[in-house]
């Protein structure tokens, strides 16, 4: 299959959700997935911490041991459940090479969640960042991503997010029924934002939630060592190994900037304020504060 097939392919909706046509292929298998009561789930809407958050969940498994997480790439190490592309392993195909206890990863919203993850009660651990920060880091990664349809213009791509038009839909809806999902289920919510300000204190919530203990020693270097600076770096996180037919570094890497504020850079005067007075009406009725800046 060329790289020209593989490539900028419209999105197919599934439950009316809009999806990359190999993940949405990916869902019917999907659907009889087994999860194990000792799974770790990460979820988050796209461009939010995932691979940051893998990596930390990973190095807390391995004991703070550099050396066990440069085994292999990240998306081998925590299989992403609903990713599909040809010539890469599946997320189920990697799942089955993934010894207990396991570490997962989804963007999925709760409508196309695996029913098992909710029935075994799996931990999960949610990462919410703010929709600004979000819209621009989605709309660099679509540009370099080529199983993403072609993003058009900023402007453009603005509005589909905002319309939830866009891979995985909606940010709002995506945000709000994870954080709903909390008094049911055990989640875990982080905001990407607070783990900028002080990743310490919130690797220290991931501890607890988990069970787990580390000595202080270790949870300084797990810090150091998933700084946005030392992962950029590291080919084990960066996506780097992932061939260029499939994400072109060239265009943007995957790790790009990792701040709080950069859509600044970016959204124009006008956007902010259509973005603000739109947002302001869709998160009406939710009391918890994003951060756009630090």
């Amino acid at each position: 299959m060329s790289d020209t097939e593989i490539s900028r392919l419209p999105l197919v909706h599934v439950k009316g959700v809009p999806l990359i046509k190999y993940f949405a292929e990916a869902l019917g298998p999907l659907q009889n997935f087994t999860a194990w009561p000792d799974d770790v789930l990460i979820s988050t809407y796209p461009k939010s911490g995932t691979t940051w958050m893998s990596e930390i969940l990973d190095m807390i498994y391995q004991g703070g041991q550099l050396e066990k997480c440069g085994r292999a790439p990240i998306y081998a190490r925590v299989p992403f459940l609903e990713f599909k592309c040809p010539g890469v392993p599946s997320g189920l195909e990697t799942l089955e090479e993934t010894p207990a206890p396991r570490l997962l990863k989804t963007h999925l919203p709760l409508s196309l969640l695996p029913q098992s993850l909710l029935d075994q009660k799996v931990k999960v651990i949610y990462i919410a960042r703010n929709a600004k920060d979000v819209a621009v880091s989605y709309y660099n990664f679509y540009n370099m991503a080529k199983l993403h349809p072609d993003p058009g213009t900023w402007d453009c791509f603005l509005e589909n997010f905002m319309d939830g038009k866009v891979s995985y839909g909606s940010w709002y809806q995506h945000v709000k029924e994870w954080w709903e999902l909390k008094h049911t289920h055990p989640v875990l919510y982080l905001f990407y934002e607070d783990m900028k300000e002080n990743p310490k204190r919130e690797i220290k919530k991931i501890l607890e939630f988990l069970g787990r203990s580390l000595p202080e020693e270790s949870v300084d270097f797990i810090v150091h060592h998933t700084s946005f600076k030392k992962m950029k770096e590291n080919p084990m996180a960066n996506y780097t190994t992932i061939p260029p037919s499939v994400m072109d570094h060239d265009v943007s890497p995957f790790m790009r900037k990792g701040t709080t504020g950069d859509w600044k850079n970016t959204f124009t005067v006008a956007q902010n304020e259509r973005f603000d007075a739109h947002y302001a009406k869709t998160m009406a009725s939710y009391d918890f504060k994003f951060r756009c800046e630090l």
